[in-house]
């Protein structure tokens, strides 16, 4: 994990998802991946797992959250969206089975002050299977990928 010392940290990239339910444990593996990269020493990588309110903190630090999680919206199973939701209710109603633990801490993300710039990258899965740490074969070709396009917004920035 590349953390910043004493400073705000330029960018925090957050995986959501439960690693013991297969796909939707997607946004963990990306960052998984991405600990891999060399990267900005402002640039912080987080698993953030189901999420929780122990992600406020490092989300009011940062000047900008790139989401990386798992949505059940029926597109083929693999397909990534980006999106740039000002406000929780902008989120996907079908982000997987923790969203309602992840919009109650949008929600208070949101009102606590001026929030930073937010990049969600959602990437459609199907319906939830039996409990599997491993991704699908449809999914695990899509890590590298969605990895690939969050570095992209990173050197971006």
């Amino acid at each position: 994990m590349t953390k910043s010392k004493n400073k705000k940290t330029r960018v925090l990239i957050l995986g959501i998802g439960n690693v013991l339910m297969g796909d939707e444990g997607i946004g963990v593996h990306v960052v998984k991946a991405l600990e891999k990269a060399v990267l900005p020493d402002d640039v912080e990588v987080l698993d953030g797992g189901t999420g929780s309110f122990l992600l406020l903190e490092p989300m009011q630090k940062a000047g900008r959250v790139i989401l990386v999680d798992a949505t059940i919206d029926g597109a083929e199973a693999g397909s990534v969206s980006r999106l740039q939701p000002r406000f929780s209710t902008d989120y996907p109603k079908t982000l997987t089975a923790h969203d309602i633990g992840l919009k109650d801490l949008l929600d208070a993300f949101y009102l606590l002050g001026e929030p930073p710039e937010v990049t969600l990258f959602a990437v459609s899965i199907p319906p939830l299977q039996d409990m599997e740490t491993e991704l699908s074969s449809e999914l695990r070709p899509v890590v590298p990928k969605v990895a690939g396009l969050v570095l992209d917004e990173v050197m971006a920035a």
